[in-house]
């Protein structure tokens, strides 16, 4: 089996003010890689809440690289591939709305229009509460809450579990 776990933070209400990504890539129930990148969201404005929630400023990407700077790699690390998020609508939209405001085409992902979502998975197991947080206590796995890296090994392990509950983490 093989497929990514996806993470994004956003900088505002937008869909596309994506600033940060979290990318796990799992192969034969092994983390093969992950990819974090800052993205420097448009014009480099924030919410407070936004920030309140996840830490990252405007002094933090100021700097950074656009989304279609690191566009490669997460196409690299995307195309073709089970598609992995945690609330996976959020994080679909947030891709599919930050890739057409740099012009960049979604369909050459060639992914599923839906992707796999934990919280779906793990509401249907019974689970009452089934944020990233509390899913992560009950499976004890590790969590720096709103690291978008962090939310997407968290998310990877969680899958893992549905997919083979023996697995030990």
């Amino acid at each position: 089996m093989e497929f990514v776990a996806i993470d994004f933070e956003t900088a505002t209400n937008s869909q596309d003010s994506a600033c940060a990504v979290g990318i796990v890539h799992v192969r034969n129930e092994e983390i093969v890689e992950e990819y974090y990148s800052l993205i420097q969201p448009p014009d480099n404005q924030y919410l407070y809440y936004n920030t309140k929630v996840h830490g990252i400023k405007p002094i933090d990407t100021e700097n950074a690289p656009t989304f279609a700077e690191i566009y490669p790699k997460v196409k690299e690390l995307m195309q073709n591939r089970l598609v992995v998020a945690h609330n996976e609508s959020f994080d679909r939209n947030v891709l599919f709305q930050t890739m057409a405001s740099h012009g960049l085409n979604y369909s050459e992902l060639n992914i599923k229009s839906k992707w796999e979502c934990t919280v779906k998975i793990f509401r249907k197991k019974g689970h009452f509460k089934v944020n990233l947080a509390a899913c992560c206590k009950r499976y004890d796995i590790p969590l720096d809450h709103h690291n978008a890296l962090s939310d997407a090994r968290a998310c990877a392990k969680l899958y893992l579990i549905h997919k083979y509950p023996l697995l030990v983490m």
